[in-house]
């Protein structure tokens, strides 16, 4: 088959809010998650520089803030943020709900 179609509600979250899909659309070059942030949810502090893996987070509702190197950066519904393998990103989301999602390749 040419495709994979899953909903991403049907897998398990992460840290209650995190939902890889990878493996489950089995992907090869590229890392998709969905991040349903509840009030006042804040990610763990990373980087990828160990997997070389570029970011992209696209906040596509509410209002977060994502911290790049030390830097908050304030993002609202319909931006999108590169972020380098080796800087270290978190995100903390404020008093609503939020949702993401992250690409990230190779």
């Amino acid at each position: 088959m040419s495709y994979t179609k899953v909903d991403y509600t049907d897998t398990d979250p992460v840290a209650d809010a995190m939902h890889f899909l990878r493996d489950p659309l089995e992907c090869e070059q590229l890392g998709v998650t969905v991040v349903d942030c509840g009030p006042g949810w804040t990610g763990k502090p990373h980087n990828h520089a160990d997997q070389n893996h570029e970011e992209v987070y696209v906040l596509v509702e509410g209002e977060a803030t994502v911290t790049v190197d030390g830097e908050d950066v304030a993002m609202t519904a319909g931006d999108a943020l590169r972020i380098d393998p080796e800087s270290e990103r978190q995100i903390q989301n404020g008093d609503g709900e939020s949702q993401f999602v992250l690409v990230g390749a190779p």
